[in-house]
């Protein structure tokens, strides 16, 4: 394995961490209108997020710039070609931290309702435009010989790429459910086990089609496997939400999202980006990867500084992983 291959490996696990973190911190944003009866409830469900939601992004911020610096030419394409789509992602993620900070700085009711109404909408946005955005880059779009993306915005929205939009926004939504019933207790956990048995159904429909579409459009041994793991992990969820383990059931709805993500990059490789076009006009590991002497010294300072990262943000979630219920909101607040 060379190191460009290195390369798609780490940034494909940079992804799927911040799926695995973002996606329930997105359902719980998502789940503020639907699952929260009042105000203290809300603001329940915003807590259990509170002190992990900005360093779950960190993943985010990490995964795009490895991608600028391993593969230029993709981060290139990529960024000018989707440029529409990511745009309204990065508002979207500036809007929901300027939310979180702000909700609780004034008292009336008004101004906590616009920034919840925030939170609800820049947590549905990202989550439905993130599966949009990885099912084109599966799909493939439109590359000429020079590498520019020639296609126009209306052509991201075709019937695959909303079909994985819908499959991440209910996936992230059942993930934050899970989270939601291990984090509370009280009333507000029993509807959240109800909320994920529901948007797991929904879950199950729409991502087995998309899994069998996208294995059966560029699929391979690989991410057939996969696709078991995942169908398999989603399938666990459920019966372990169903029996009141909530902490099974984290985890597995946290491995059905690592399936999923990880057999598109194994639908993918060694492709970065294909072109509809002409095959040999797509964006691939070898043709988009920065120098091997850049590549090098990437390997090592990522190997220096990534387990200080996860020691550090491990220790926080350790630190943070009581559950809390109306009962711990101070009177007022």
């Amino acid at each position: 394995m060379q190191l460009h291959d290195v390369w798609f490996v780490l940034i494909a696990v940079l992804w799927i961490g911040y799926f695995f973190l973002e996606g329930f911190d997105f359902g719980i944003g998502i789940l503020t209108k639907p699952l929260a009866r009042d105000t203290a409830e809300r603001r329940v469900l915003i807590n259990t997020i509170g002190p992990v939601w900005d360093g779950n992004e960190v993943w985010l911020l990490t995964a795009g710039g490895a991608t600028f610096a391993a593969f230029p030419d993709w981060y290139a394409t990529l960024f000018s070609g989707f440029y529409i789509p990511l745009l309204v992602i990065l508002v979207c993620l500036i809007v929901r931290g300027v939310a979180f900070e702000y909700r609780a700085k004034r008292p009336e009711p008004r101004w906590q309702r616009n920034w919840e109404e925030a939170i609800f909408w820049t947590s549905l946005i990202p989550a439905f435009l993130w599966g949009v955005v990885f099912a084109d880059i599966v799909r493939g779009v439109d590359i000429d010989a020079h590498k520019n993306y020639v296609g126009g915005f209306w052509d991201l929205l075709n019937p695959y790429a909303l079909l994985g939009g819908l499959v991440t926004l209910s996936l992230f939504t059942f993930h934050g459910a899970v989270f939601a019933a291990l984090k509370t207790v009280g009333g507000i956990r029993e509807r959240a086990r109800t909320a994920a048995l529901r948007a797991g159904v929904v879950t199950a429909v729409l991502a087995l089609v998309f899994l069998v579409w996208t294995q059966g459009h560029s699929g391979n041994g690989r991410s057939l496997a996969a696709l078991v793991v995942a169908v398999l992990a989603l399938a666990g969820a459920l019966v372990a939400n169903q029996l009141g383990r909530e902490g099974w059931a984290f985890v597995l709805s946290g491995a059905t999202v690592v399936a999923a993500v990880a057999m598109l990059f194994l639908a993918l490789f060694p492709n970065v980006m294909p072109s509809t076009l002409n095959d040999g006009w797509s964006l691939t590991v070898t043709n988009a990867a920065s120098s091997p002497y850049t590549l090098k010294l990437m390997t090592v300072v990522a190997a220096v500084f990534t387990p200080l990262v996860l020691l550090y943000q491990g220790w926080t979630y350790w630190v943070f992983r009581k559950r809390i219920g109306v009962q711990h909101i101070p009177a007022g607040h």
